[in-house]
């Protein structure tokens, strides 16, 4: 299988909310706009695209119209997890997970968007001895 994109559809009621909080606060910018489906990408940064779709809309099988979006935790790879937390926490975003660092190699925390989906902002730290054997070779964070 070819894969030439990837990325996420957030399932909701409000379509146009969702979209502005993705637009306000991590830089995404519209590439398509319509009532019931907004594509994002990330400014900048054409590999990263988020989409949002009204759960009610035709498009979606029957058996699964009118679901809305749960159970998801979408991460956000950076380079200054704590600049971006400062700025999420003064623009009054919760933080559900404070800022720290993790033994298996993340310094992170969480907040949320509109409709409860949960934002994990990560950067790559060291882990400790114990979860660096977890690791394969080239995958251990520096």
């Amino acid at each position: 299988m070819k894969v030439t994109s990837y990325y996420p559809v957030i399932m909701t009621n409000d379509v146009a909310a969702t979209a502005r909080f993705y637009q306000a606060h991590f830089e995404f910018t519209p590439l398509f706009m319509s009532d019931w489906y907004v594509h994002l990408q990330l400014a900048g940064d054409p590999a990263v695209n988020l989409a949002v779709l009204d759960g009610r809309h035709e498009t979606i099988p029957a058996p699964a119209r009118g679901q809305v979006v749960g159970g998801m935790l979408l991460n956000f790879e950076v380079d200054d997890p704590d600049a971006i937390h400062d700025r999420l926490a003064a623009a009054g975003l919760p933080i559900l997970l404070a800022l720290r660092n993790e033994d298996f190699g993340q310094r992170h925390f969480i907040t949320s968007d509109p409709n409860g989906v949960l934002i994990d902002i990560v950067k790559p730290i060291p882990p400790s001895a114990e979860f660096a054997a977890s690791y394969e070779a080239g995958a251990l964070p520096s």
